[in-house]
């Protein structure tokens, strides 16, 4: 049953990301990557979830699980709201939320450039916690390359776009974790 989970979901995640697997050059394609080793996470740790749910490796787990929750939903509220998101043109590798007209530098991104590939590191580390394994270490280790990799690529479409305004902006934030990453 988890390897049709895992196949319907694939083909859902390739659905949602086909402008960006036709654009190998665009941060989606690695982004692609990184849905799918979170995904296949995600399957393999289920059963995982709820074991002993108060030990100190699922209490990290289910705070990391929460501040990814915490990201996303602020980061879409931001990029929406401030960004001015607009929908982008036929066949683009960008979702329309992430789509904007002007640079979001407030709320979460006054501290970091990308709180949604944030959220999604939290999310996979958070899921890796819920059981330990070489195949989810692996997983974790996947997802985490191609959102550092997808993270790069943007921030080459965001200089392109954006110019020394984005400039000035790598310098003042971090990557990832806010004063870390």
């Amino acid at each position: 049953m988890p390897i049709v989970v895992f196949v319907l979901g694939s083909v859902a995640i390739a659905w949602v990301s086909r402008a960006s697997l036709s654009k190998p050059r665009s941060h989606g394609f690695p982004r692609f990557f990184a849905f799918e080793a979170i995904f296949a996470l995600l399957i393999i740790n289920a059963r995982h979830w709820f074991a002993y749910p108060i030990g100190i490796q699922q209490t990290v787990s289910w705070l990391l699980l929460a501040q990814s929750i915490i990201l996303v939903v602020w980061g879409v509220v931001l990029l929406r709201r401030v960004g001015k998101s607009v929908a982008p043109s036929d066949q683009s590798p960008v979702f329309e939320w992430e789509n904007t007209e002007m640079l979001v530098t407030t709320g979460i991104y006054r501290y970091i450039r990308h709180p949604m590939y944030s959220s999604l590191l939290f999310l996979a580390w958070g899921a890796l916690l819920k059981s330990v394994t070489e195949i989810t270490l692996t997983l974790a280790g996947v997802a985490t390359l191609a959102l550092i990799v997808t993270a790069k690529v943007e921030e080459t479409e965001n200089l392109d776009r954006f110019g020394d305004e984005y400039r000035d902006y790598m310098r003042r934030t971090r990557l990832f974790v806010p004063f870390l990453l």
